[in-house]
C-alpha cells in the first residue's frame, strides 16, 4: 500500500474513481481536503492539488460532451419527426418546444410571413400566457423579427424594451409587455438564401445568449425550414415528394456520417487504451480522413506526421483556439490542441480542402485525443525528470565521491554519463526561478535531456548532438526558455564532457559564463566561454589560448602567411608605441606612409572597429599570448 504521507497515489486513484463514476464536482475537492486532514507533505499536497485541477477540467469536458450529446439527440429527434410525420403543425410545435427546453427559456415561438396580408403572424408558440401576444401580427421590418428577416442574421437582445437597434411599434411593444418578455433571441429560417420565417426564444428576465445557444437555435431553425419546405412540396406537386425523399436521404446520410464518426471515435479510444503515441493517432486520423496529418507542439515543432515541412500556421491556430473548432487553412484544415485554455499544439490536415460536418467533428475529436496523450506524456516526463534530476543534483554536489556508482545509476535511469554531454546553466530573475524549472522540463520534453534546480540556477544536461557548438545550443536554449517563461533567461554553456567529474567541472565553467554574461550586460543571452573572447580564455577550463589567438588574429596571420607581409608585426609595433605612427615607423624602419597603408589593410581584414578600446584590448592580449607561445 502506498503511504498517503509519502505518495499521492491513493488520492490519484480516488480521483480516477470519481471520474469513472461521474461524481459531482464537489467530491473532487474533498480528496484534497482529506489529504490535508491526514497531514500529507507539501509536495504530495501540491501533486494532489494539480491532479484535482486536471480531474475537474476533464469532469467539465465530459459534462460539456453530455450536454452536446443531449443537443444532438434533440436534433436527431427533430430529424426523425421530419422523416416520420407529414403533419406540419406537429413538427413545428415539436421544434419550438425543443428550442424552449434546450435553451431553458420561458417561451419560444415561430413567426411566418403572410404574403396575402403583407405581414407576419405567430404560427406556433410554446410557454406563452398572453392571448394578445399569441395573436400578434407584425408588419414587415418591425421589431427584432423584422431586423432578423431583413439581414438574414441572428439577433439577440438582453433587454428588448431598451434596445434601439430595431424599430419599435406600439402594437409589438404592447404584446411583448403583456407577455412580460425581456430577453429575446431570433434566428432566421433560411431556404435557398431566402428568409421564410423567424424562430424565437425569450425570457421574462434579462439574460445573455451564448454562441452555442445561437448555433443550436440556428440548427433547429434549419429543421423548421426543412419542415416548411417539405410541407409546401407535398402540397404542390409530385416533384415536391421527390424533394422530400431527397431530404430523407440527406437525413440518412447524416445518420450514417454520425455512425462513422462513432466508429472512428471507438478506433481512437482503442488506440489510447492500447498505449499508442501521438504518431499512431496522427496516422490513424490520416487514414480515416484520407489526407496527411501533421502534429506540432505549442512552439510549432513537428511531433508526428509526414505533412509539409513549413512552420505551423500561427494565425489559423490562433483562430481555431479562439473559436474552439477546426478552421480551414489553404488546402486543408487546422485545429488547436488545447487543455482548457492552455495551448499544447496543433493538428494540420493537408489534402482535404472540404470537410463535411461529421469529418470536421472527427478531426476536432482527434485534437482532444491528442491533447490527452500530450498531457499524459508531459506527466510521465515530469515524473521521470524528477528522478533523473536527483541524479544530476548528486553529480554536481559530489562527483568524485563515487563516479562509478553515479555512472551505473545514470545508466539505470537512461542517462549514459559515459557518453559526451553538454551542461547548460540557466538563470532568470529570482522570482521566476521556480517557473524556470518547469519551463526547462517543457524545453527538454521529447529529448533524452535532464534538468534540475541547483543553487541559484537550473542545470540542463543534454547529450552531445555533434551538429552545433555549445554556444549555439546555449543561445537556442536561452531563446526558447524565454519564450516558455515569458521573461529573460540567461544561459551559459560548459564544454562538452564525459563522466561525473568532468561534467561537474563543465558545470562550474557554465556558471562562470552566466556570471560573465550578466557583467557584460547580456542578460537574456546564451554563450559558451569560446564566445566571450578574451574573457572566455580566463573563464574556460584549460585556457584555450591557441583558439583565442587564432580567432582574434587569424585574418592577419593568414594574410601574412600568404603574402609574406608583416601585418601582425606592424600591429604589435603600433600598440607598443602607444598608437604613434611616427614612433611605429621608427620601430619598423619603414616610411610612415607604409605604416598607414598596413593599418588600412588591417582595418579591412579585422573590421573598422579594430582600434576601439574593447577590441583593441583583445588584440593586444592575443599579441602578447602569441609572443608567449613562440618563445
Amino acid at each position: 500500500m502506498d503511504d498517503p504521507h509519502t505518495s499521492p497515489a491513493p488520492a490519484l486513484r480516488r480521483l480516477l474513481d470519481l471520474l469513472a463514476s461521474g461524481a459531482a464536482a464537489e467530491d473532487f475537492a474533498e480528496v484534497l481536503a482529506e489529504a490535508r486532514r491526514q497531514d500529507a507533505p507539501a509536495d504530495v499536497l501540491a501533486e494532489i492539488d494539480e491532479a484535482t485541477w486536471q480531474a475537474m477540467r476533464v469532469h467539465r469536458t465530459l459534462r460539456q460532451h453530455r450536454r452536446r450529446e443531449a443537443e444532438l439527440t434533440a436534433l436527431f429527434d427533430t430529424a426523425g419527426d421530419l422523416a416520420a410525420s407529414r403533419d406540419l403543425d406537429s413538427v413545428l410545435q415539436a421544434i419550438v418546444r425543443r428550442a424552449r427546453m434546450l435553451l431553458g427559456t420561458d417561451t419560444a415561438y415561430l413567426t411566418l410571413p403572410d404574403p396575402a396580408a403583407g405581414d407576419t403572424y405567430m404560427r406556433v408558440t410554446d410557454g406563452s400566457v398572453s392571448v394578445l401576444f399569441q395573436t400578434l401580427r407584425l408588419s414587415l421590418g418591425d421589431g427584432l423579427g423584422g431586423l432578423v428577416a431583413q439581414t438574414a442574421r441572428p439577433y439577440a437582445t438582453p433587454d428588448y424594451r431598451t434596445d434601439e437597434r430595431f424599430r419599435h411599434t406600439g402594437r409589438i411593444d404592447a404584446g411583448v409587455l403583456d407577455e412580460g418578455l425581456v430577453a429575446i433571441i431570433g434566428v432566421p429560417l433560411l431556404l435557398g438564401g431566402q428568409v421564410i420565417g423567424v424562430l424565437f426564444a425569450a425570457d421574462r428576465t434579462p439574460r445573455a445568449f451564448s454562441p452555442d445557444e445561437v448555433a443550436l437555435l440556428c440548427s433547429l431553425a434549419a429543421h423548421a425550414a426543412i419542415a416548411l419546405d417539405t410541407a409546401k412540396a407535398l402540397a404542390d406537386t409530385r416533384a415536391a415528394l421527390a424533394g422530400l425523399n431527397a431530404a430523407n436521404a440527406v437525413i440518412q446520410a447524416h445518420a450514417a456520417a454520425v455512425q462513422r464518426a462513432e466508429q472512428a471515435h471507438d478506433r481512437l479510444t482503442d488506440l489510447v487504451l492500447r498505449g499508442a503515441e501521438v504518431p499512431d493517432v496522427a496516422a490513424e486520423v490520416a487514414t480515416l480522413l484520407g489526407g496527411e496529418v501533421t502534429v506540432r507542439d505549442a512552439e510549432g515543432n513537428r511531433l508526428a506526421g509526414r505533412g509539409r515541412a513549413e512552420a505551423g500556421p500561427a494565425e489559423a491556430v490562433a483562430a481555431s483556439r479562439a473559436e474552439g473548432r477546426a478552421v480551414p487553412h489553404g488546402a486543408g484544415w487546422v485545429c488547436a490542441v488545447l487543455a482548457g485554455q492552455e495551448p499544447l499544439g496543433s493538428l494540420l490536415l493537408h489534402g482535404r480542402p472540404d470537410l463535411d460536418h461529421a469529418d470536421r467533428r472527427l478531426f476536432e475529436r482527434a485534437a482532444v485525443v491528442t491533447a490527452l496523450l500530450l498531457l499524459l506524456r508531459r506527466s510521465v516526463a515530469e515524473t521521470e525528470n524528477r528522478v533523473r534530476g536527483e541524479l544530476l543534483a548528486d553529480l554536481l554536489t559530489a562527483p568524485d565521491r563515487d563516479p562509478a556508482g553515479l555512472t551505473a545509476r545514470g545508466r539505470r535511469l537512461g542517462v549514459d554519463l559515459a557518453r559526451p554531454h553538454l551542461v547548460l546553466v540557466a538563470e532568470s530573475a529570482p522570482e521566476e526561478r521556480a517557473r524556470l524549472a518547469g519551463a526547462a522540463v517543457r524545453h527538454l520534453f521529447g529529448t533524452r535531456g535532464v534538468c534540475a534546480e541547483h543553487g541559484d540556477s537550473v542545470v540542463l544536461l543534454l547529450p552531445e548532438d555533434g551538429a552545433h557548438s555549445p554556444g549555439h545550443r546555449a543561445a537556442q536554449a536561452a531563446d526558447r526558455l524565454a519564450g516558455l517563461l515569458g521573461a529573460p533567461v540567461t544561459v551559459g554553456a560548459g564544454r562538452v564532457a564525459t563522466g561525473p567529474v568532468a561534467l561537474a567541472a563543465s558545470y562550474a565553467e557554465g556558471v562562470r559564463c552566466v556570471r560573465a554574461l550578466r557583467v557584460l550586460g547580456r542578460v537574456g543571452d546564451g554563450a559558451s566561454a569560446a564566445d566571450l573572447g578574451f574573457l572566455g580564455v580566463l573563464l574556460g577550463d584549460g585556457h584555450r589560448v591557441d583558439g583565442f589567438v587564432a580567432s582574434t588574429l587569424g585574418p592577419l596571420l593568414d594574410y601574412d602567411a600568404r603574402r609574406g607581409t608583416e601585418l601582425v608585426r606592424t600591429l604589435r609595433a603600433y600598440f607598443d608605441c602607444g598608437g604613434s605612427l611616427t614612433r611605429a615607423k621608427g620601430e619598423l624602419h619603414v616610411h610612415v606612409n607604409t605604416v598607414v597603408q598596413r593599418l588600412d589593410r588591417i582595418g579591412v581584414l579585422l573590421g573598422h572597429d579594430w582600434d576601439h578600446p574593447e577590441r583593441a584590448l583583445e588584440l593586444q592580449l592575443a599579441l602578447r599570448l602569441q609572443l608567449l607561445a613562440e618563445s
